[in-house]
């Protein structure tokens, strides 16, 4: 049947939407969510449905096309195009079943992330399959071939020579040992591409970070070529298509704040498996507002984490590290990037705890090459560094991806000083993160918290335990009145 497009000018960022007045949707006998394929010449693509209920926004004869599926047909308003019914995928026959609590085979797992990765799903079809796996979980089997499913419904990597990658699973405001192990790790002659996520609910992520100081966003062509370059690079994942269905499973998970266990271990792992890594270091932060918030959580993890790692063929290391408080003085783009920098430079004033994490780090992964007997590999990272091999691979990898002006601190700025005598308690990192984001970041990179103070400081009334930093008086005023109703600091 043919209908004339009406742009609809809007799109949905992804998934394909096409809409018909609610008369021609009866003639047809169709309903909101239905599949249709919409063709123009030999182009065709399938498109869920949604009803007009009025002439105006779609008239009868009229097909209201979004953007994604204008550009994919090369169509425009008033073009002419034939649609024909479609069932709905295949796909949605397995989450129903996952929702039953079925173990799902490869096959049915990469038919939902398939369908997934090309838009075929509507959100809420989408939101049963993360519920799905949150409430009746996944076998050891099933995190396998979600895995194996996510990377091959994406792009591969592959680099020559000894490929390295490291990852934490979060929660830990600051925890920038990613920008200084990867060139003390590239300095060393190995490969270690890093491509990394933007924050979702913490103040920075390494591809906010690093974007303070070169460009993150590169085509797969560039990359190879950076990292052929200078052996590595620390870009945004989401600029390729390694495993593209996990960014889409996160958007889901977001405002349901949820992370089940076996999307969490899959989405992981299918990111460095995308790029073939052999060598893999996984750190898992410990503490209250983490997503390890016990030790037996945590023990659980890294043996998940170490058992799909070997099923999949890689040398998998899990390291619990201390997720109690704050790592580095900077909670924000900027202030981290600067944090990473004065690591790098070897000031004398950088952030000590930053550094030492991520001495250990490297030398972890070091030691896992085989290239270096155990306990030598920190004494190695801590050469490179001090030497200034390190600084100076930074410094290669940022001209490789194209160096960025630095952006300026925030102008407005706010000292939080103590009202009370004694020794820091406690530190909740959830409240930092959260006054660091209310403030602007990481979206305004120089917004922030400059951390002064941490556990086991003894305390005068009226120290500086932090200072606020925002970009806007707007943003300013809004993190104060939180910081001013909650405490991020305890003290005893």
């Amino acid at each position: 049947m043919k209908f004339r497009v009406k742009d609809m000018d809007i799109a949905t960022g992804g998934v394909l939407v096409a809409i018909l007045n609610k008369k021609d949707a009866h003639k047809l006998d169709l309903r909101s969510g239905d599949r249709v394929i919409v063709k123009k010449n030999s182009q065709e693509i399938t498109c869920i449905l949604d009803i007009s209920e009025s002439k105006k926004a779609v008239p009868e004869g009229r097909i209201g096309l979004f953007e994604e599926v204008l550009a994919r047909l090369n169509v425009r308003h008033n073009n002419i195009v034939d649609i024909k019914l479609t069932g709905k995928p295949e796909s949605i026959k397995h989450i129903r079943d996952k929702l039953f609590g079925k173990h799902l085979s490869y096959r049915e797992l990469y038919h939902i992330i398939d369908d997934i990765t090309h838009d075929r799903l509507t959100d809420v079809e989408k939101t049963y399959f993360v519920a799905a796996g949150f409430t009746n979980g996944f076998t050891n089997d099933e995190i396998v071939d979600l895995t194996r499913a996510m990377v091959e419904t994406g792009a591969k990597l592959k680099f020559r020579g000894i490929t390295l990658d490291k990852h934490s699973i979060g929660g830990v405001p600051g925890n920038r040992t990613t920008m200084i192990v990867i060139p003390i790790i590239a300095a060393a002659g190995f490969t270690i591409p890093k491509t990394s996520s933007r924050a979702i609910t913490s103040p920075a992520g390494t591809a906010d970070t690093m974007e303070c100081l070169a460009k993150v966003e590169l085509t797969e062509k560039k990359i190879k070529h950076v990292v052929q370059k200078t052996g590595a690079c620390m870009v945004h994942g989401g600029s390729m298509n390694l495993a593209p269905a996990d960014d889409k499973i996160i958007d889901v998970e977001h405002p349901l704040s949820i992370d089940a266990e076996g999307q969490l271990l899959a989405s992981v792992m299918a990111k460095k498996y995308s790029v073939t890594a052999k060598h893999v270091l996984i750190d898992i932060p410990m503490g209250k507002s983490t997503k390890a918030d016990t030790r037996s959580k945590a023990e659980h993890l890294k043996k998940m984490f170490e058992l799909i790692g070997k099923k999949l063929g890689m040398n998998v290391k899990v390291i619990l590290t201390d997720g109690s408080q704050p790592i580095g003085h900077g909670i924000g783009p900027l202030l981290e990037a600067e944090d990473v920098m004065a690591v790098l430079r070897n000031d004398p004033l950088a952030p000590a705890d930053l550094r030492k994490k991520a001495l250990m780090m490297a030398g972890i992964l070091l030691e896992m090459t085989g290239k270096y007997r155990k306990g030598s590999g920190i004494k190695i990272a801590k050469e490179i560094l001090q030497s200034g091999k390190a600084l100076q691979k930074m410094n290669h990898i940022i001209t490789a991806q194209g160096k960025q002006k630095m952006p300026s601190l925030g102008t407005f700025c706010y000292h939080v000083r103590s009202r009370y005598i004694g020794r820091v308690q406690e530190i909740d990192n959830e409240i930092i993160a959260k006054i660091a984001r209310i403030a602007g970041a990481p979206e305004d990179k120089g917004a922030g918290l400059y951390i002064k103070k941490y556990k086991g400081d003894i305390i005068k009334r009226g120290d500086v335990l932090y200072t606020l930093y925002a970009e806007s008086q707007f943003k300013w005023d809004l993190a104060l009145e939180f910081l001013r109703k909650n405490k991020a600091y305890i003290i005893g």
